[in-house]
């Protein structure tokens, strides 16, 4: 299934039904009082999160939203059938904001919930309810109001505990394949992750918690450059930042300047993203060039107080001691 992150869609909430002019026409009774009824109220337009949803796809092809309007009044003071409401469905992490004022309508984050994007028409009132004793017939009713109209941005944020950012082949993918269930694709050129990839890690005892596979990043990202902006939001939520640097392919000085583009391009995108607690994983240590380097890298990140783990995401060297140090974060973030 293709993965969208973005979609716009119009909505258009109901008109009220319209209120009724009518007088009451009985036998013997030539002359009656007003009876017209009230015109019902039109459909609303909801939004709502739903945990078997995926993606913004099917929006992408499916725009326009537009939910019926109130039934008219009739006579013998009959009302106008309400109409029922238009049920947009989004994934959890759904935020949705007004395309013209960048008002922020709605941030989904839960099962089930739900936000009203329009609200629909009130139904006209009928020449009943406007009998006085000084207006003993009146001729005339009211309108229902029109429903509220507009254009949404509906942008996904995946909801996970934890982010693995680094740049592209730094083995992120074959991280998170080895400490969950998820198995995303792995090959040996940039960019095989062309989406985030989920998965649930269960650690002994621990509370299980959501790890986010994001597409390598690369100088530039904050402006679009590579797979860009498009998923650095995919990790505002997240608790911890693990940051995957690949030392089989480094050079005297190298593996921090990887660290600084990946730093530099979390702050350009967003003052929370540089504030987060961060781990950094130097991966590949089963290569012997990486193996004779892990020390002196580690111990110069240590001295700037990172906290930094060697680890083999191919073998599994060094995960335990790597997860045991996010979930102690996870806890103290909780």
């Amino acid at each position: 299934m293709k993965f969208i992150d973005e979609a716009k869609i119009y909505v258009k909430a109901g008109d009220g039904g319209r209120g009724c002019v009518s007088f009451r026409r009985e036998k013997y009774v030539p002359k009656g009082g007003p009876d017209g009824g009230d015109g019902g109220d039109g459909g609303d337009v909801v939004v709502t999160a739903a945990a078997g949803c995926r993606t913004l796809l099917d929006l992408k092809f499916h725009q326009h939203h537009v939910a019926k309007r109130g039934g008219h009044g009739s006579g013998n003071n009959r009302r106008g059938r309400d109409a029922g409401d238009v049920v947009v469905t989004v994934p959890i992490g759904t935020v949705i904001t007004d395309a013209e004022t960048g008002e922020v309508l709605g941030d989904l984050t839960k099962d089930g919930e739900r936000v009203v994007v329009a609200r629909g028409g009130i139904g006209g009132k009928g020449n009943a309810f406007f009998a006085t004793a000084t207006n003993q017939a009146p001729r005339f009713a009211q309108e229902g109001t029109t429903g509220e109209e507009r254009w949404l941005n509906l942008e996904l944020k995946l909801l996970a505990d934890v982010g693995i950012i680094g740049l592209p082949n730094a083995g992120k993918s074959t991280l998170i394949s080895r400490i969950s269930a998820a198995r995303p694709k792995i090959a040996d050129y940039p960019f095989t992750t062309l989406v985030p990839n989920l998965g649930v890690v269960k650690y002994g005892n621990a509370e299980p918690f959501v790890v986010a596979d994001i597409p390598g990043l690369v100088e530039g990202a904050h402006r679009g450059t590579g797979l860009g902006m498009r998923f650095l939001r995919h990790i505002e939520r997240t608790s911890v930042l693990v940051h995957l640097i690949d030392l089989s392919r480094q050079d005297e000085g190298d593996a921090r300047k990887d660290y600084e583009v990946i730093r530099r391009e979390l702050g350009r995108f967003s003052d929370n993203l540089i504030q987060k607690p961060e781990v950094v994983a130097f991966n590949k240590v089963d290569v012997p060039a990486a193996r004779e380097r892990v020390k002196k890298e580690i111990d110069r990140f240590r001295e700037k107080g990172i906290e930094t783990f060697a680890v083999s995401a191919a073998t599994g060297e060094g995960l335990e001691t790597l997860l045991q140090a996010i979930i102690k974060i996870l806890r103290r973030s909780n």
